[in-house]
């Protein structure tokens, strides 16, 4: 609705995260830089928390649309699969058939399927949202899959996206196997109240919008302190206040 006032292409504070409008600011260009590096070396497993909102989906897609072109993607988007489930999903996105067989056997398809690619210097990452939903079995799991290696390489190189409970849940003694063989921990700091005048222009100009900036410092400044730095928040309130922006307008032009 309020696209054409602004000169604008798309919507520029929509919730699904888009590599567009990856902001670069409040250190997150660092932390993907950062997260590119521990994948691509290709050891232990790497894990990034943060809070609901405050913009780990879209790290992890920018992660998927930065790696190297050599890396191999596997996107693991429920976190509530059993261990059992976990082969077989890893299986199909693999593109590995595995209907009727046993779950011994889908674990040895897919580490020759991990052992194939290694020989042609593919390297496979399997990317994990919502890591503190996974059952405590199911992420015990995954420190084992962490174990195919060759003598040099790990085979499945692994990133765990979660909210703080995951580390909560780390810190159980009978995942204590897990948590050791995180090698890189990062976390997605809030939005501070000056980085968000910056992020609304930024977001802004990449939908299109070439005149001034249309949030004040003002109005920035108080879409900081309600959002309380929650980045999918931010987004929500920027959005409601163009829709308000245009509607009071249009008021105001016909009284």
């Amino acid at each position: 609705m309020y696209q054409d006032h602004f000169g604008l292409r798309e919507s520029p504070f929509g919730i699904t995260p888009n590599p567009d409008f990856f902001f670069v600011g409040n250190t997150r260009g660092e932390l993907l830089d950062a997260l590119c590096w521990a994948v691509e070396r290709g050891d232990g497993i790497v894990k990034v928390t943060g809070e609901v909102g405050s913009g780990k989906t879209m790290l992890c897609r920018m992660l998927e649309h930065r790696l190297a072109p050599h890396i191999d993607i596997i996107y693991l988007a429920n976190p509530t699969l059993l261990p059992r489930e976990l082969c077989y999903a890893i299986a199909g996105e693999l593109g590995l058939a595995s209907a009727g067989m046993r779950v011994d056997e889908v674990l040895r398809m897919v580490q020759a399927d991990l052992i194939a690619r290694h020989g042609r210097g593919r390297q496979v990452v399997l990317l994990a949202e919502e890591a503190q939903a996974m059952p405590l079995d199911t992420l015990e799991e995954l420190r084992l899959l962490s174990n195919l290696e060759t003598s040099r390489d790990k085979l499945l190189q692994i990133v765990l996206f979660g909210q703080p409970e995951l580390d909560r849940h780390l810190a159980l003694p009978r995942m204590r196997q897990l948590k050791e063989r995180i090698t890189q921990s990062f976390s997605v700091a809030l939005m501070p109240e000056a980085a968000v005048h910056e992020f609304l222009a930024f977001r802004m100009y990449a939908a299109g919008h070439t005149g001034e900036r249309a949030f004040s410092i003002g109005a920035a400044r108080c879409i900081a302190q309600v959002s309380r730095g929650i980045v999918r928040r931010i987004n929500i309130l920027a959005d409601k206040s163009l829709l308000a922006a245009v509607t009071l307008t249009a008021v105001l032009y016909h009284t």
